[in-house]
């Protein structure tokens, strides 16, 4: 645990900090095909008032994938050569966000970790259903590996990471490089990711009506995200994976009060049972998301630390 809860606000008893801005911001509301346009309108001006840091250098370009070319943004920390890099895909349900409305956080994350962040903007449901945002991101994370010397970046040191739906897709881009034959990723950085679209475990139940995202938007966006495919498939949800060997090291972020807990627990205790690695930091006193408010929130701000330190040694010389 990174902080003890000390605010009742009912039954989710978050830290001051985070408790003050959640009384302020709704939970996001189901997302549907009619609903989805004004939904994202609320995250980009939710977004504009997070704070943007400085970073050495930002470029914009645009890269080869299944379907077109896949926008990403690289933010570099430093002047470097062969610097590790963090391939993110941003949080939103699959539906939400973007490259802009993370746009603070990978900066932060860049600057604290010393990596290379390299965002990536995949094709978003309900216009793009599942595979399409799993098939982006992939595509995107080998591009980087495969031309990491025109990037600057070091293709021994390259991790996969993102929040919420975006720990989602890091996850099952470890399991599709493994299938595939694809690049070894050095390390996930998974924030509160959805694990398992049909989870019944606990925590889906006492974290029913949480923070920031309740069963019911959860559940929804899901359904948006899938279309037709079987919740079961393992690159929709990593935890009916049939084989949990060969995956990259990972550290999984989770917030006390969040839907996904326990599928974190239970996907962490698969591959440590596997032969992996992977380490859970559960956060008391916090909600989905938490980690956005790193400028205001300590609890976010310790945690993130945690989290880029633990990137940093992942992709550090010593993993050369």
């Amino acid at each position: 645990m990174v902080q003890d809860a000390n605010v009742d606000t009912g039954r989710y008893a978050l830290v001051p900090e985070l408790a003050a801005i959640m009384a302020v911001v709704p939970p996001l509301p189901a997302v549907t095909p009619e609903s989805v346009d004004a939904i994202r309108k609320r995250t980009v001006a939710g977004a504009a008032l997070q704070p943007r840091p400085e970073v050495h250098r930002v470029v914009d370009r645009a890269v080869p994938g299944p379907a077109g070319e896949v926008p990403v943004r690289v933010y570099y920390p430093t002047a470097g050569e062969k610097l590790p890099a963090l391939v993110f895909a941003h949080g939103g349900g699959w539906s939400l966000c973007s490259i802009e409305t993370h746009d603070g956080l990978c900066r932060e994350i860049a600057n604290r970790s010393g990596c290379a962040v390299v965002s990536v903007e995949y094709r978003l449901a309900p216009e793009h259903v599942f595979p399409a945002a799993a098939e982006d991101f992939y595509a995107a994370a080998v591009w980087v590996v495969e031309h990491a010397g025109e990037l600057g970046v070091d293709p021994d040191r390259v991790a996969v990471g993102g929040d919420s739906a975006g720990g989602n897709l890091a996850a099952v881009a470890g399991l599709i490089a493994r299938d595939r034959g694809g690049p070894r990723f050095a390390f996930q950085l998974l924030a509160y990711p959805g694990l398992d679209a049909l989870s019944e475990r606990p925590s889906t139940v006492e974290n029913a009506d949480a923070p920031m995202v309740n069963r019911a938007a959860s559940q929804s966006m899901w359904r948006t995200y899938a279309g037709d495919a079987d919740l079961r498939d393992p690159y929709l949800s990593p935890m009916y994976a049939e084989d949990f060997t060969g995956l990259p090291p990972a550290l999984i972020v989770a917030p006390q009060y969040d839907l996904n807990r326990d599928d974190i627990h239970a996907y962490a205790e698969k591959v440590n049972a596997a032969g992996g690695s992977v380490e859970v930091l559960e956060v008391a006193g916090t909600s989905h998301g938490f980690l956005s408010y790193y400028a205001k929130v300590p609890a976010s701000s310790t945690a993130l630390d945690h989290a880029c330190g633990a990137l940093r040694t992942a992709t550090g010389e010593g993993s050369r």
